[in-house]
């Protein structure tokens, strides 16, 4: 690690290891009193629809989409690994296959997906390779895990718009969404229960400054605790 990197900053990456972040959010892995996940049929069963989203840190990527018209649940979890109830320190060990993701539950009436997927993409930096922002590994890889063959339609679609934006080919990957796991309670919600710790490593790790160089006004916050 460069020596010379600003102290907040080293300190930010120092508690992005496998750990470090479940010091700073003052919890651990036997707080799993984990809240029910809406399914997909219990969404459907009430009008709604199921979005799913990863973007680096949960806890950054859960902040935009709470607050937003029509949105009814924002989960942060862990999806596309081969372990069962995966735990913050198995899927951040790396070996587990997951990727911190976070999971929208959406009235279609009052929102729609696509304008889900707006939020999505100026809250991810698109060309990230191996991790996002600060956080290193697979499991901070960008993806759209998608619900049906509308929501990829809709998604190729918003992914090939950027990558014409900007010039460039786009790492988000779109995949099927597999299954989704809550992550433990004390990283629900966190810019809320937490917002000074939430604001400090969101700065130190650069998110916001990427962000801004990336999308310019339109990185502005659209939730309300962004």
């Amino acid at each position: 690690m460069r020596s010379n990197l600003p102290p907040l900053l080293l300190s930010v990456l120092l508690l992005s290891a496998c750990g470090g972040l479940a010091s700073l959010a003052g919890g651990d892995d036997d707080d799993h009193g984990f809240a029910p996940v809406t399914t997909e049929a219990q969404a459907k069963a009430k009008g709604l629809q199921v979005a799913t989203f990863a973007a680096g840190c949960f806890w950054c990527t859960e902040s935009p989409f709470e607050g937003l018209p029509g949105v009814k649940e924002v989960v942060s979890g862990y999806t596309g690994g081969t372990m069962e109830r995966p735990t913050y320190q198995a899927v951040c060990s790396g070996g587990t296959g997951h990727k911190e993701a976070v999971q929208v539950v959406f009235d279609p009436k009052a929102t729609t997906y696509e304008k889900l997927l707006y939020v999505y993409w100026r809250n991810v930096d698109p060309f990230a390779a191996g991790g996002m922002f600060c956080d290193v590994g697979e499991q901070y890889r960008g993806f759209i895990f998608v619900h049906g063959a509308e929501q990829r339609r809709l998604a190729e679609a918003s992914k090939a718009e950027v990558a014409k934006r900007f010039g460039k080919p786009v790492t988000v990957a779109i995949e099927d969404a597999p299954a989704f796991w809550p992550a433990e309670n004390y990283h629900q919600n966190y810019c809320m229960k937490n917002p000074l710790r939430y604001k400090t490593y969101r700065m130190g790790c650069g998110r916001d400054a990427r962000l801004k160089e990336l999308w310019g006004n339109e990185a502005a916050p659209h939730g309300t605790h962004a």
